[in-house]
């Protein structure tokens, strides 16, 4: 089985091009230097899973042409990957169903809070995302056939969920792997690493740290996200190892699906 996966947004939680920011890559004409907030699409037969709904997701749905939904899973409860959840509406009119959200109950908790009027068991106004709410948590669980291994990451003082799909995984946001997530992953195909910049953050990767996690796990491709405006593509992308990349917007990678 063939996993196709879509790079819906590699951008940190500002976006590059940042907001009133004048510097060479904001102002780029390289378009791998435009990212918005990091999200993916894993595709399988004709099921579309969307991993985080950013602020950006209507701008990335319409861009990657993607018109059908058939789940959600989210990786934690910051803004940068929860805000774009209203944007399911569409999806729900057009397919006349529920949407599967795989959420841990800590990050529910927030959506509920933020979009309360989508879980409310009081008539609203309008239309609603309607949303079939399936709590995870570090067990492996079902998406519609595929089998997601939630990966415990630290990000700054919390602890959020990457995952790993056969022989892909997928980990935004974090600052520290611990030891047991680096030996749920093994033998990978393919792996996305946060790798904000250069310079140490409080709560994210550097490119060096990642480029260390990139040689330790030997993934046959690794690609950084979760980037901002401190590393230009090309440049960067030049820097890198063998075998490590630098993710962009719009890019489509294929791999075995079986772990």
């Amino acid at each position: 089985m063939k996993l196709r996966i879509t790079v819906l947004g590699s951008g940190t939680s500002a976006g590059v091009p940042t907001v009133g920011c004048s510097c060479e890559v904001c102002h780029s004409t390289d378009p791998r230097d435009n990212r918005l907030r990091p999200s993916i699409l894993v595709q399988h037969g004709e099921h579309n899973i969307v991993i985080d709904t950013t602020p950006d997701f209507r701008t990335q749905i319409l861009r990657a042409k993607i018109t059908h939904l058939d789940a959600l899973v989210y990786t934690h409860a910051h803004a940068d990957h929860i805000l774009g959840l209203d944007d399911v509406r569409p999806f729900n009119y057009r397919q006349g169903s529920h949407i599967p959200m795989f959420v841990s109950a800590p990050t529910f908790e927030v959506i509920r809070r933020i979009f309360d009027y989508a879980f409310s068991d009081k008539p609203q106004p309008s239309a609603v995302p309607k949303l079939d709410v399936r709590i995870i948590d570090e067990s492996p669980f079902d998406v519609l056939g595929l089998e997601f291994i939630p990966i415990p990451v630290i990000h700054g003082k919390m602890v959020v969920y990457g995952f790993r799909i056969g022989n892909v995984a997928y980990l935004t946001d974090h600052s520290e792997l611990p030891e047991a997530s680096l030996e749920k992953l093994q033998g990978l195909d393919l792996l996305f690493l946060d790798a904000l910049r250069h310079k140490p953050h409080p709560t994210h990767s550097t490119v060096a740290a990642s480029v260390e996690t990139a040689q330790l796990l030997r993934a046959k491709r690794t690609y950084f996200t979760h980037m901002c405006h401190d590393l230009p593509h090309a440049e960067t992308e030049a820097s890198l190892p063998e075998g490590v990349h630098l993710a962009y917007d719009g890019l489509v990678l294929e791999v075995d699906g079986a772990a």
